[in-house]
């Protein structure tokens, strides 16, 4: 479930701004800021709930014809997804995009080679927010592969299994 904050504009640009120095999509970044001070394991299972609200935003974008709003929160769930691994294997916080691209590679090794492909094309879809050039079919395609991800991370970090 996701609620509607609204804040002031001035803030929302700040947001937006400090989001993308990082690298980050806001509801990334918001999501990092909130968590920042949880035990590993407590972080791991809130990013993944929050890849999974992320997944249904992106669908009612999608329903609402925002390819560009639903790309972007398709790659924010996938990289919240990655991001979930690292803290529930190793306690480790990933923090930018190479550490992200760097980690898709141990989660690879320990979920399956598929893992790559996904994560390259939710990556994609990352640059489509800021370039619009990706159409409904890539979004609702990678879509599809970004919620296999989550769901095997989803398996992973709630039920306590370690790969």
């Amino acid at each position: 479930m996701s609620t509607a904050i609204i804040v002031p504009a001035i803030i929302a640009r700040r947001l937006r701004e400090k989001a993308e120095r990082l690298g980050m999509s806001v509801d990334e970044y918001l999501v990092e800021l909130l968590l920042q001070d949880l035990d590993p394991r407590d972080k791991a299972r809130d990013y993944i709930e929050a890849a999974v609200d992320l997944l249904k935003l992106a669908e009612g974008e999608l329903e609402k014809g925002n390819i560009r709003q639903a790309a972007e929160k398709v790659w924010g769930a996938a990289a919240l997804a990655v991001k979930a691994y690292a803290l529930w294997r190793e306690g480790r916080r990933l923090s930018s995009h190479g550490e992200l691209w760097e980690y898709k590679d141990r989660l690879a090794g320990e979920l399956g080679d598929w893992v790559t492909g996904v994560f390259r094309e939710a990556s994609s879809l990352h640059a489509c927010f800021y370039e619009g050039w990706c159409t409904r079919r890539d979004v609702e395609e990678v879509l599809d592969a970004v919620r296999r991800l989550v769901d095997e991370v989803v398996n992973a970090v709630r039920g306590g299994r370690r790969a």
